[in-house]
């Protein structure tokens, strides 16, 4: 006759190892990982300008740029790229955000800068007089302040509605310079301490906006923290190109850009 606690005893074994057996087969393994549908909108900080090589076609896309990075790296179900050097608000309601849909997971986006006049602001303080730099600065901010809020919110509403079930995810710019001395065709410490002071204008714009939307900022200053234009290893082209002046270089979007976004997604 058999024992009734060691019977017991060996029901409640066997019930333990059918529920443990079971749960192992429900949990996903590494083949079976979410989804992820990832789309990367934007400026040319996100499509890669200063990394190269480009192709010419595609809006100065760069396979250096943080995003086909952090796809490579995360082994996504899918990715689409239509970020492109020179792009602002408009360009990515009216043309970037036709690459979203329900099924996207994931989209990232830098956007504002050109808005803000980013080119013409750098050009006046890199080849114009103080006055000049500190008139086209002022400028700017007022815009970022006034006028550029509204355009954020326009696309963060556009990317949303586009793509409802996405994390947006918004990465904001790097302070451009370090202010130790940098030889005498460098633009003044003047120059460079408002333009960081500008920058710095424009990320706490974009984090408002971006947390009005339910979206996460990624504020990439801290990463970029001693490699600006000046520094001993920068990571900011200078004008070693007309196109590529003032933008990240591969280390840049690889050390910089990338790591940022990785800290929030994992």
């Amino acid at each position: 006759m058999p024992h009734r606690p060691l019977a017991r005893a060996l029901t409640a074994l066997a019930a333990l190892l059918a529920t443990t057996i079971g749960a192992a087969l429900a949990v996903p393994g590494a083949a079976q990982a979410a989804t992820v549908n990832y789309v990367a909108l934007g400026d040319s900080y996100s499509s890669g300008v200063g990394a190269g090589p480009y192709d010419w076609s595609t809006c100065l896309r760069s396979q250096k740029s943080y995003a086909p990075l952090w796809a490579a790296a995360h082994g996504v179900t899918s990715f689409a790229f239509p970020a492109c050097g020179g792009a602002v608000t408009a360009d990515v309601i009216n043309s970037q955000v036709n690459a979203l849909s329900a099924s996207i997971t994931m989209v990232t986006i830098t956007i504002g800068g050109n808005d803000a006049g980013f080119a013409d602001v750098i050009t006046s303080c890199r080849f114009g007089s103080t006055s000049t730099c500190t008139e086209a600065v002022n400028e700017s901010r007022a815009f970022a302040t006034s006028t550029l809020p509204g355009r954020l919110d326009a696309t963060y509403a556009a990317i949303r509605n586009r793509a409802p079930n996405a994390r947006l995810i918004v990465l904001g710019y790097p302070r451009l310079f370090e202010l130790n001395s940098c030889g005498w065709l460098a633009m003044s410490v003047y120059k460079r301490t408002i333009l960081n002071d500008a920058a710095d204008l424009l990320a706490t714009v974009i984090a408002g906006r971006a947390a009005a939307a339910g979206a996460t900022f990624v504020d990439t200053r801290p990463y970029f923290a001693g490699h600006g234009v000046c520094g001993s290893d920068p990571w900011i082209n200078d004008i070693s190109g007309i196109v590529e002046a003032y933008h990240p270089d591969a280390d840049g979007y690889r050390y910089g850009y990338l790591p940022a976004l990785t800290a929030v997604t994992g």
